[in-house]
């Protein structure tokens, strides 16, 4: 069977190492792909793209944002392209697109492998990634968009005996266990290594050709999930559970260790990092700041579950791929009690 062609931009990031893993798995039938990856010359020649050559692969440095028939030139003959671009260039996704509609793309992927939020009006990041899946849907080019839920290692609990301390980073956690909800609200999850693995499965797959697809196949409640982390670690967890009667099916859960943020203080945060934004403040920890408080948000109102992405359309991969053996998060928590896990975006 031919090899897919497949182009990624974003390839040294922290979705696309994993994307290029499986990609080159030997031991997948779903690896050794012909893979391009596509660098701002700026970082074409830094040691990460230099040992991406060394396994083979092809790097072409050329601008997202530079002239539209150089972006053409280096996706001809590609089959596939996956974007993994983080939200600082979201919009230049829109250039990449038309590019591709020129060069012949089969089929594109825009940068998502997130949650599932609603197309408009929850999450800044999602109404930017919907403005742009509406663009290449405009320009009729093929697209698949892969969300994949919470992230493991973005759902980690802070333990009185700080065991966990390592792989929190401030700039991603905040000091409270936050539960979004009462913690009865299902939230779709997958350890980060497995994203390569669903993705090289499913951009080979004609059945998803058009569709957004959700790969997952963990869906616990919030309160059974801290009862796992409990069991597993054998310490008590304090949690602060963000309820509000606006989140739909509320009943709030109290224990031994329970506190509570209202909704309105986290709509109070988001209006406030927006207001930040909106005077120029745009530094890094205001922007992760604001994309937080809207995840938690979000998976309160029970968003980011099985059932509403098939309300929204999405395929879902435990009815396309029954066979795939995600991650535990057991097996994953033991890593991270064991200092063997690896932090997100620490490399």
């Amino acid at each position: 069977m031919a090899k897919t062609s497949v182009a990624i931009i974003g390839a040294t990031g922290e979705t696309g190492h994993f994307i290029i893993d499986a990609l080159l798995d030997k031991k997948s039938a779903h690896g050794l792909q012909k893979i391009t990856a596509i660098a701002r010359p700026s970082s074409a020649t830094n040691q990460k793209y230099t040992d991406l050559r060394s396994r083979g692969i092809k790097v072409i440095a050329v601008e997202l944002t530079g002239p539209e028939d150089a972006l053409v030139e280096a996706l001809a003959n590609i089959d596939v392209v996956i974007s993994t671009v983080s939200v600082a260039s979201f919009k230049d996704q829109i250039l990449l697109a038309k590019a591709a509609k020129k060069a012949g793309v089969k089929r594109f992927v825009p940068s998502e492998f997130a949650m599932v939020i609603p197309p408009k009006g929850v999450h800044d990041l999602q109404d930017m990634k919907t403005d742009v899946l509406n663009e290449i849907k405009r320009l009729h080019l093929p697209w698949t968009v892969i969300n994949v839920g919470w992230w493991y290692a973005g759902f980690l609990p802070r333990l009185a005996s700080g065991r966990t301390d390592y792989i929190r980073p401030a700039a991603l956690f905040p000091e409270q266990n936050f539960v979004p909800g009462d913690g009865e609200a299902v939230c779709s999850m997958i350890d980060s290594r497995d994203v390569g693995r669903y993705v090289a499965r499913i951009v080979q797959d004609p059945r998803t050709l058009n569709k957004q697809v959700l790969a997952s196949n963990f869906a616990p409640k919030l309160n059974e999930l801290f009862g796992l982390m409990e069991e597993i670690s054998g310490e008590k967890i304090k949690k602060t559970y963000v309820s509000e009667p606006i989140f739909p099916n509320c009943a709030y859960v109290m224990t031994d260790v329970f506190s509570q943020l209202s909704a309105k203080d986290i709509e109070g945060q988001i209006q406030q990092s927006r207001e930040k934004i909106a005077a120029g403040q745009s530094d890094y920890m205001t922007q992760v700041g604001l994309m937080m408080s809207q995840y938690q948000y979000s998976a309160g109102r029970h968003d980011n579950t099985p059932e509403y992405a098939e309300y929204l359309g999405y395929l879902l991969t435990t009815d396309l791929y029954p066979d795939f053996k995600q991650i535990t998060y057991r097996e994953f928590f033991q890593e991270v009690l064991d200092g063997k896990a690896r932090a997100a975006y620490s490399e």
